[in-house]
């Protein structure tokens, strides 16, 4: 696993857990003690965690594009051939419903050359990539802006998405585990994706392999619930993803068409 990989799965496992351990990073990380207290040092450096005696903790972060933007440059190639291959998956005239996340900003570029469609956005980024794009008619989801993501979520989100229906809802996640399904590190995100999963007749999930084998928080829905998944190549090599492979072959098994991007 890169650098940039494991430094936005060790900021997610932080906040997922508000507080964690430098041995349990370790454990789930695959990596020593030593590179952990390593990454911790550079993401409290950001702002992003703060380290405490023996692990860390999540911070409030004052700046609420912190979160989104510090992320954002991490795997930038992979996650533009994801969102490339994600796109060519959504029929020109479909009601799509794009989730939150850096990836699906991603597919928000290249959704434009698949118009027409209408798009309902579930993040801010994502509806300014959209806005005033030929052959997009852009729906904004209404909601709070969860602090450092900004990504669109709670009561008023909710109602929204129940009012809707979907084609298809292109839907990313913070990690896929064999026995844990699809899952997600706030509360907030997951009931927003468990939504739209029921208003929609196809889901097309996106995730770059570090989320593989992960177990996070909030469990979202089982493996089969979505339709299609597209990750990059790197999930299939046991060296750098040991949960990658095993969790590749229970998605087929659950029926989910595996894209590798």
């Amino acid at each position: 696993m890169g650098v940039a990989n494991r430094l936005d799965l060790t900021l997610r496992l932080v906040q997922g857990s508000d507080r964690v351990s430098v041995s349990e990073l370790s454990h789930r990380l695959g990596v020593s003690e030593m590179t952990v207290r390593r990454d911790l040092d550079a993401l409290e450096r950001q702002g992003l965690v703060r380290r405490v005696h023996g692990g860390a903790v999540a911070t409030r972060v004052r700046d609420e594009q912190a979160g989104f933007s510090a992320r954002e440059p991490w795997q930038a190639a992979t996650k533009d051939r994801l969102g490339a291959a994600a796109a060519a998956l959504v029929e020109p005239g479909s009601r799509v419903l794009l989730d939150a996340g850096t990836t699906t900003v991603h597919v928000a570029e290249h959704l434009a050359a698949r118009g027409p469609l209408t798009v309902a956005v579930l993040s801010i980024q994502a509806a300014v990539v959209l806005a005033d794009k030929p052959g997009i008619d852009l729906l904004v989801v209404g909601g709070r802006s969860r602090p450092g993501e900004r990504s669109l979520v709670g009561p008023l989100a909710l109602r929204t998405l129940e009012s809707l229906a979907f084609d298809c809802f292109l839907m990313s996640i913070g990690g896929v585990h064999s026995e844990h399904g699809w899952s997600e590190f706030s509360l907030d995100d997951a009931a927003v994706k468990q939504v739209g999963l029921a208003r929609a007749g196809r889901t097309v999930a996106v995730a770059d392999a570090t989320k593989l084998g992960v177990r996070a928080f909030s469990r979202v829905a089982s493996l089969g619930a979505a339709h299609h998944f597209v990750t990059d190549r790197a999930a299939e090599d046991p060296a750098t993803h040991p949960g990658g492979p095993q969790t590749l072959d229970a998605l087929r098994d659950a029926g989910v068409d595996v894209r590798l991007a």
